[in-house]
């Protein structure tokens, strides 16, 4: 895919931080002395774990040099790497990793999971939110308008960009194996937003990126055109205008013992 859009994402940074506040509360570790955020996005979920982890060595990760740029704008004083978490090889170990809304993006969950597990000190902890709200209509909705458009054979691989989240079952035998106690959850956030034109920002950043990416730009305005009439649709204007964004997010913090 092409590089992220870090302004598009941060349009809604309240809303896309508070799944990391709500994961950072469950993280049992007292005086952690190396953190790494990984999937950093522009800083966000970073700073958090700064300003509760004052001791700590933070550092970031990620894949696009655009994220990068704003999260080291954001916190001049920490250390920002450009890696991809699917090959990622650190030389150290760490106390926590922190993972907000990244996962969903690195195939092979099974395999991944322990190789993140094994970058642990002992006792330490593997945090990690992913979304899981492709049973949604804001994703099936991208789905069926894909294959219906004059794009269909050229947007195939877009759906398979997102790696498919495992049951509960599936994540809690995947951590176990790798030796882990496990605390686990799920969480709907409800955003009320302004109209179904925010649905299309919110994602045009995240769930929308792998279609758009593989149009020419105006087929871009079709598509999101055609998308915006099946949203109206799906997502009713409230008695005050807004819609309710119903947003599904997996959490599970493993703990290697």
């Amino acid at each position: 895919m092409a590089d992220w859009n870090a302004g598009q994402y941060l349009k809604f940074e309240d809303e896309r931080t508070r799944p990391s506040v709500d994961l950072l509360r469950r993280v049992p570790l007292s005086d952690p002395q190396s953190c790494a955020d990984i999937g950093c996005g522009p800083g966000n979920s970073t700073e958090l774990l700064v300003e509760r982890f004052q001791n700590a060595r933070v550092i970031g990760l990620d894949s696009s040099p655009a994220m990068l740029s704003k999260a080291r704008e954001r916190l001049p004083g920490l250390t920002f790497v450009e890696a991809d978490i699917a090959t990622w090889q650190p030389e150290e170990r760490f106390d926590l990793i922190f993972a907000n809304a990244v996962l969903q993006w690195v195939p092979d969950h099974p395999g991944l999971l322990a190789r993140l597990v094994s970058f642990l000190k002992q006792g330490g902890c593997l945090a990690v939110q992913m979304p899981d709200n492709l049973d949604e209509p804001s994703h099936r909705l991208m789905e069926k308008v894909a294959h219906e458009g004059p794009w269909a054979s050229r947007l195939t691989s877009a759906s398979a960009a997102r790696e498919k989240i495992g049951s509960f079952e599936d994540c809690y035998a995947w951590l176990q194996q790798a030796g882990c106690a496990i605390d686990l959850w799920q969480t709907t956030y409800v955003h009320p937003l302004e109209g179904a034109g925010a649905i299309i920002e919110w994602f045009k950043s995240t769930g929308l990126k792998p279609y758009l990416d593989l149009l020419a730009p105006e087929e871009r305005v079709e598509y999101l055109r055609h998308y915006m009439e099946e949203i109206a649709k799906a997502y009713p204007a409230q008695a005050d205008g807004k819609v309710l964004l119903r947003f599904p997010r997996r959490f599970f913090v493993a703990q290697r013992m």
